[in-house]
């Protein structure tokens, strides 16, 4: 019986608990053994993450520093699966007491209690984006695999609402990605998103966004044709994420489906697989064509507004609901090292299967 819970077909990654459980946790499987592991770069990850880091996003304060119970000696994996939890510390159920009997619009509310006949309400329970941790955890970990093989992965917000970021991501620096709160390389534009993102709030709203990400180093030959295709898992991973709502792999500022093939078709300049051009986006025919890996990631605005709204109850009784407790006004900025995690995971994942694939 297949549940849903665990992502990767070589490099594993199984996630347990809810958002107010006492902790959320992961097993991953598959890991080799030898790899000396950065802890410190796993808990900025995580740092990067977790709320009340800022005044944009959802001030519930979680500490979410993570403990590892196996797979790690002496700080190298062992190879034997690496199990990990992450205490829950400043959760308040009594904010959801209201929502025990009914659903939230566009929420996860009505579709778990009539998958399962019964729910977990508090802070969404394991619908929550609580989860995503866990990935961050083994996102990280497959990021130092992948630093040993020469990949370097990016992600940075390139809109939210309508203030976009329309420059190509080789005219930014982004090194500046984490230098403000709402992770974005452009400083100027950075100022603009906080803005609205603050309008946003004050109005009791939400807002969406989008993401671009970037794997760099990716050489040929990764991804498995016909049906798992690299872009297929890639776009797999983020539409597993939390409040995505679209997936695009390459076409960089170009509208593909309205463009002549004589103007996107990406033209070889040498044999190592370089193109003039990137508009396939690093990926051909499903696998890896030595270029840069290029994608964007839209969200949509969180579900849990703070105004009130029409909704049914659990006997299908019209009723009144508004939001209560503390919620991200907009998901895009903690979602960054998500972003980068699940292309992290999908990656590393991908290697160890094109390793399998040859004799």
């Amino acid at each position: 019986m297949r549940v849903g819970n665990t992502f990767g077909k070589i490099f594993k990654l199984t996630t347990f608990g809810e958002s107010h459980g006492k902790a959320i946790g992961g097993v991953i499987d598959g890991c080799p053994a030898g790899l000396n592991v950065d802890f410190n770069s796993i808990q900025s990850n995580l740092d990067n993450r977790k709320p009340g880091i800022s005044s944009i996003v959802s001030q519930r304060r979680e500490s979410d520093k993570v403990e590892f119970f196996s797979g790690i000696f002496e700080g190298m994996t062992t190879g034997t699966p690496v199990g990990f939890i992450i205490k829950n510390e400043d959760h308040n159920s009594d904010d959801y007491i209201h929502i025990k009997d009914k659903f939230r619009p566009s929420h996860a509310d009505f579709t778990y209690e009539k998958k399962y006949g019964f729910r977990d309400y508090r802070g969404g329970g394991r619908s929550s984006a609580r989860e995503t941790a866990c990935r961050v955890v083994a996102g990280s970990i497959a990021q130092q695999l992948l630093d040993g093989l020469g990949i370097k992965i990016f992600a940075y917000v390139s809109s939210v609402g309508n203030v976009k970021l329309n420059k190509s991501y080789k005219e930014l620096d982004l090194s500046n990605i984490y230098s403000n709160i709402v992770r974005s390389p452009d400083k100027v534009l950075a100022k603009k998103m906080i803005e609205e993102i603050n309008t946003i709030s004050s109005l009791g709203d939400t807002i969406g966004g989008s993401i671009v990400a970037i794997a760099i180093g990716v050489p040929t030959g990764w991804g498995e044709p016909v049906f798992n295709k690299l872009h297929a898992e890639i776009g797999k991973s983020m539409l597993s994420i939390n409040a995505v709502h679209g997936f695009k792999y390459g076409f960089e500022n170009t509208d593909i489906p309205s463009s002549k093939g004589s103007e996107v078709n990406d033209i070889f300049i040498n044999n190592s697989g370089n193109t003039k051009t990137n508009f396939s986006g690093g990926i051909q025919g499903g696998i890896s064509n030595g270029n840069d890996i290029y994608c964007e990631i839209s969200f949509k605005p969180v579900s849990t507004i703070m105004q009130k709204q029409n909704s049914i109850d659990s006997k299908g009784a019209g009723s009144q609901i508004s939001g209560k407790g503390r919620h991200d006004s907009c998901v895009v900025p903690r979602a960054v090292p998500i972003v980068e995690s699940m292309l992290a995971l999908t990656l590393i994942d991908s290697y160890f299967l094109s390793l399998s694939n040859r004799i």
